[in-house]
């Protein structure tokens, strides 16, 4: 993963439960979109064997990672398929650690001051704050009044109508999920839909 190409466009798509028919038309949509940063997430059926054929196809167009990464075991079998960085939703230090030893970088999940602290100190690269939309854009103002240094990632109820007001109280980038990649709209093959929705997600960015 390129991380200085990540903060130029700091959005990351997460897909979760997708199917093998339905990889190619998706990530020819997230392709047209503008987007560059995807994860899989593990949790979905076959995960390491979709990330290795997408990283086939659009690793070179693509940064493409794993998500709900929850052991150091799946997270090297995740490296191993291609991936190029791990996030999870919560605090995994094994994963954190076998990350910075080789050089992955990691977005561990956190909500509370307390596991956005330990998470920054166990390594991460960006903490990813969890479920963002339980507290709002404006939580992310009070966190980063003590904590100026760490960079947040937003995820969980990121719209294109919020995304904003996350970057604008300190959010250093965000992340999309459920509500942009619908699992309706990915089995209906509605993937202009999806499209739509990222655009509208990097216009509110202005990227």
């Amino acid at each position: 993963m390129d991380l200085n190409r990540f903060r130029a466009k700091p959005l990351m798509g997460i897909l979760r439960g997708i199917s093998g028919k339905d990889l190619e038309p998706l990530f020819e949509s997230i392709l047209e979109s503008g987007l560059e940063t995807v994860e899989i997430t593990l949790n979905t059926p076959a995960a390491c064997s979709l990330i290795r054929k997408a990283v086939r196809r659009y690793g070179r167009k693509l940064m493409i990672g794993a998500g709900t990464v929850l052991s150091v075991t799946d997270l090297k079998k995740a490296l191993d398929a291609g991936a190029t960085f791990a996030v999870s939703p919560v605090l995994v230090r094994p994963v954190v650690r076998y990350c910075v030893k080789n050089r992955v970088p990691v977005f561990p999940g956190a909500l509370t001051p307390r596991e956005i602290h330990a998470a920054r100190d166990a390594g991460a690269t960006m903490v990813k704050v969890f479920p963002a939309g339980c507290f709002g854009p404006a939580y992310f103002r009070e966190i980063k009044g003590p904590f100026g240094e760490i960079e947040l990632m937003a995820c969980s109820g990121v719209t294109p109508e919020n995304i904003k007001e996350y970057f604008a109280n300190g959010a250093s980038a965000a992340a999309i999920g459920s509500g942009t990649f619908r699992g309706e709209w990915i089995r209906q093959g509605k993937f202009d839909l999806i499209n739509r929705k990222i655009r509208a997600c990097l216009r509110a960015l202005s990227l």
